[in-house]
């Protein structure tokens, strides 16, 4: 007796490749009906893609204020401050989390239950896999020294310096990120270190507006790397998560990010004024001054008030500064520059160690160093 074979037709309902040619209308053009109907459908997938994609940026932006919210509570009860508001605030952000979660079931249940198409049945499922993995430390990275940084960097430079110099040029956020997902060797400290650098030296050449655009791009890998810590995963994964977070354009994230901008250039700009200072005094061979002092080595020793007296040139200021002094500091300091030659003596006047305070300031005057 011949076995029946039975064939199961349930797998083929949720199909619709028929392309909607099964119904047509005497009166009404069919090639033009099947475009009507094409079209329309395409519409709804359209309006469809579309809902997922608010709802995975509602997604995004509910993450972000939770992270931002625990953030606070942390620096409010360090601080001893009262965390009672910002607890209910994460609580409340928990639970609009959960109906997320809800309605992402739904939107996955729905596109399950959606029939084929012509349109979806085949698509490319992808073009690449990136796998996150936590990464590992590596034991030479934890206690490098200075000559070992200088020797990787040195390296690094030699073989990626234009393509860094390109990436710091870039004006808008897709084409970095882009520029980043093509050279993923470009997100480390490294990239960060150099931008600082070529940062330092375009400043030297008062390139003002050139500084600010390459600092900015130095924190944007900055930030990457911070984002790689915070979620332990390689830098390179969260390339995307960063620039799609720093374009949803939310005030707060964009508030701390360009305050670390202008905290850079801030650097950048001292460090500058400081090499800028060293050279000109190598250039003017004051290497040791009358008292056998090295000028560059007293003025790192100096407070902070004194040294911008002496970047700016400004004897006034310099005079009144140390009259804000203690009579005993005010001396020390203004014998030393004397004896390195950052500060010199009138001629009508000798200052001694033994002289007032007051006299000592009157009878000085701050050395112009071109």
């Amino acid at each position: 007796m011949e076995s029946i074979c039975v064939l199961s037709v349930s797998m083929f309902q949720l199909l619709q490749i028929s392309d909607d040619e099964d119904e047509t209308h005497p009166n009404v053009d069919t090639p033009s009906l099947f475009r009507m109907r094409h079209r329309a459908r395409i519409e709804r997938m359209e309006k469809h893609q579309r809902e997922k994609e608010e709802f995975e940026k509602l997604k995004q932006v509910n993450k972000q204020k939770i992270l931002s919210t625990k953030k606070k509570i942390l620096e409010t009860e360090k601080q001893g401050g009262d965390v009672t508001e910002l607890r209910k605030a994460l609580d409340q952000l928990k639970v609009e989390a959960e109906n997320l979660k809800e309605q992402e079931k739904d939107l996955s249940q729905k596109e399950k239950v959606t029939p084929w198409n012509v349109d979806t049945i085949s698509k490319p499922g992808f073009s690449r896999t990136v796998v996150n993995k936590k990464p590992e430390k590596k034991p030479e990275e934890e206690n490098v020294t200075d000559a070992e940084w200088e020797e990787r960097m040195e390296v690094f430079i030699k073989e990626n310096e234009k393509i860094v110099m390109k990436f710091g040029m870039l004006q808008k956020y897709n084409d970095s990120k882009q520029y980043l997902l093509e050279h993923p060797h470009l997100v480390c400290e490294d990239t960060a270190s150099y931008l600082v650098i070529w940062s330092i030296k375009l400043e030297m050449e008062e390139k003002t507006n050139l500084v600010r655009h390459i600092a900015h791009q130095s924190v944007c890998i900055t930030f990457i790397l911070k984002l790689s810590k915070q979620l332990e995963v390689d830098p390179r994964a969260c390339v995307d998560a960063f620039f799609s977070k720093i374009q949803v354009a939310d005030p707060e994230f964009k508030q701390v990010f360009n305050e670390e901008v202008e905290a850079l250039i801030e650097r950048v700009q001292k460090c500058a004024k400081e090499k800028v200072f060293k050279m000109a005094m190598e250039q003017e061979e004051l290497r040791l001054g009358p008292g056998a002092l090295d000028p560059f080595q007293v003025y790192q020793s100096l407070p902070d008030s004194l040294k911008a007296c002496l970047l700016s040139q400004n004897t006034a200021l310099l005079h009144k500064t140390l009259e804000k002094l203690p009579a005993e500091d005010a001396i020390y300091h203004m014998q030393r520059l004397m004896d390195s030659g950052l500060l010199a003596p009138k001629a009508e006047h000798k200052a001694a160690t033994t002289t007032a305070a007051d006299d000592a300031i009157s009878s000085s005057s701050v050395k112009k160093v071109d």
